[in-house]
This record gives C-alpha cells, sequence and structure tokens, in this order.
C-alpha cells in the first residue's frame, strides 16, 4: 500500500505520517517498507489520477507497504484511526490468508482430479481399442455352393 492511502486510512496528513515513519526508520527495514523509483511513479501516475511530482502535488517519492509494514506503522501513528485500522488489517490479511488456502487446497484437490481422470482415460483408450476388433461384424461364412461337390 501507498503512503497516502494509509496515511488517509489512519486519519493523519501524509506528510505527518512520513514524518513518523522517519522517525522510527529503525522499525521499517526493506522488506517492511521501500521508497519507489521514478519509473514506478510514472507508471502510478498514469494508471492512477495522481499530480505529478512537481506540479504542485507530491513532491517526494512516495512509500509502499508490504503488509508488516502497514501494521507497524500503525504502531507508530497515535491515533484512536491506527489502531482500529491496525485490528482491521490484521483481521482482513487473515483472512486473505484463509482464502488462499482454501484456494490452494482446492487447486490441490483439481490437480489429483486431474491426473485421475488422465489415467483413466489412457486405461479406457486401451480398452477400447482391444474391443474395436470385437465390435466389427463377423465375416460372412463362404457360401455352400449348389450343386455335386467331389
Amino acid at each position: 500500500m501507498l503512503d497516502t492511502t494509509l496515511a488517509r486510512l489512519y486519519g493523519v496528513e501524509t506528510f505527518r505520517f512520513n514524518e513518523a515513519i522517519k522517525r522510527n526508520t529503525d522499525r521499517f527495514p526493506e522488506d517492511f517498507c521501500f521508497r519507489l523509483n521514478h519509473e514506478e511513479v510514472e507508471s502510478l501516475t498514469s494508471q492512477f489520477a495522481m499530480s505529478k511530482i512537481g506540479r504542485g502535488g507530491r513532491r517526494t517519492l512516495p512509500w509502499a507497504f508490504t503488509e508488516h509494514g502497514c501494521l507497524m506503522a500503525a504502531t507508530v501513528i497515535n491515533s484512536p484511526r491506527a489502531v482500529q485500522m491496525s485490528l482491521f488489517i490484521v483481521r482482513a490479511f487473515v483472512q486473505m490468508r484463509e482464502a488462499l488456502a482454501v484456494n490452494a487446497t482446492i487447486l490441490k484437490r483439481l490437480a489429483e482430479i486431474d491426473r485421475t481422470l488422465i489415467e483413466h482415460d489412457s486405461a479406457l483408450r486401451a480398452i477400447w481399442h482391444q474391443l474395436q476388433p470385437l465390435l466389427q461384424p463377423p465375416p460372412e461364412p463362404p457360401k455352400q455352393r449348389i450343386g455335386f461337390l467331389p
């Protein structure tokens, strides 16, 4: 999540949010948050209605936060809304993990079913090829000739 989104969720202004992050840099290792580079910002600017850096809007590169960074930011921001949102975020990520686990279980089961169907398909093809000659009409017996047979 971007710093602007988290600041809005926590009920503080973005520059105050970033101040709190700067004051507590030891709580935010690289796997919790990182700054976007200019190319990533350009990509976001074209995808969202964000003002360009230096044009009256944002003058610094935004921060991006991982799941753990979002939670750590909630502990740094001292507002009742931040406490509520940290609980909400924890519950949301737990629900996402549960959904992913259910999906992984379903995908595993579907892969097993697919493998079983492929095995059955090959077995049925072998049986079909063996039954094919038996399904052909029997050859007609030679006709008896009429008349004197030596």
